[in-house]
């Protein structure tokens, strides 16, 4: 029998399920929790626990379940963007849209050290041989200086476009892609890029048209149509419909029409889509503008239809054309 003066410790599981009950009334009112997971606590049978600190604690009753989560971030501290940046180890994560996907080392063009200081003449002999090797490693062979070339085009082209760095993504490995496949072998590097930014654009349900993507790059359209052709059949990609419903967000917006617009001209496609023969061998930016201008009659948000016809990129006869269509087919009341 036990004759201390001490009273002796309870359960090691009770006093961590005391101590963490305590924990959770003081910490877990917090708005700052790392995440929620499911759990089973075997004391209350709960489901749902946090992480807290390194701890996974049961919400309901506040055991501790488990104390050793490893923590897979910084050792260090960081309360600003300037601090995080400064204390930061690591560079910009690797991107496709690099030709060397951004793990070369670059050299600066300026003859001054990390302080600011001026290279000496040795220096600045030495630091101009290995800009001259640097340079000549990171582009050593035809490809890669097809690739440099490639992704040079891709981001103006990009830039120029107002393209997503998702789409830019996309096109640049669809381009690797035909790298790869030796397809671009003795073709136009600005073509083949063209055709890489318009299947990116459709296969990310934000089309542009050949036409488009013709006047902002330097090849014609019927050279970019066939290059479009070629990558579609060598790397075997089921290409999606274009839908006029994809047109009509990007449209509204260069337009600058409100969003009551964007979803009545929605609402239109729907229903056009619901009747046969109105959407199948359409032109589907004829019938997005067609819908934009008769949602921004109904809506008493008008524009003409010249202004429709210069955002999307045809004739102000297609959107008649669809526009006597839709009203007629569909019994769209238009407002005098």
């Amino acid at each position: 029998m036990w004759c201390g003066t001490e009273s002796p410790s309870p359960h090691p599981r009770r006093e961590k399920s005391i101590a963490s009950r305590t924990y959770q009334k003081r910490n877990l009112n917090r708005t700052e929790v790392d995440t929620v997971v499911d759990s089973t606590c075997p004391d209350c049978g709960s489901s749902e626990s946090i992480y807290e600190n390194g701890e996974l604690v049961c919400t309901k009753c506040g055991l501790v379940l488990s104390d050793h989560r490893i923590d897979t971030g910084p050792e260090w501290r960081a309360f600003t963007a300037d601090e995080r940046d400064a204390r930061a180890r690591t560079g910009a994560p690797t991107s496709v849209a690099i030709h060397d996907k951004g793990l070369s080392t670059m050299i600066d063009w300026r003859d001054h050290d990390s302080t600011g200081k001026r290279f000496t003449a040795s220096q600045r002999a030495q630091i101009y041989r290995l800009r001259k090797w640097q340079r000549r490693t990171r582009v050593h062979s035809s490809l890669e200086r097809n690739l440099a070339q490639a992704m040079t085009e891709l981001d103006r082209l990009a830039s120029q476009m107002g393209l997503t760095k998702t789409i830019k993504e996309n096109a640049a490995s669809l381009y690797r892609k035909l790298i790869l496949g030796r397809y671009v072998k003795s073709r136009s590097i600005d073509a083949m890029v063209g055709a890489a930014v318009y299947a990116a654009c459709r296969l990310l349900e934000a089309p542009r048209s050949l036409e488009e993507i013709a006047d902002h790059s330097r090849v014609a359209k019927k050279k970019l149509g066939a290059s479009y052709r070629l990558l579609v059949t060598k790397l075997g990609i089921r290409m999606p419909v274009s839908e006029p419903a994809n047109y009509i967000p990007r449209l509204v917006s260069d337009l600058g029409l409100p969003g009551e617009v964007q979803l009545k001209a929605l609402e239109i496609i729907e229903q056009a889509k619901a009747k046969r023969g109105l959407v199948t061998g359409r032109d589907p930016r004829g019938l997005a503008a067609a819908a934009i201008y008769i949602a921004s009659i109904l809506t008493n948000n008008r524009v003409t239809q010249r202004q429709i016809a210069q955002a999307s990129g045809v004739t102000e006869v297609t959107i008649r054309n669809r526009y006597k269509e839709l009203v007629s087919n569909l019994s769209i009341t238009m407002m005098p």
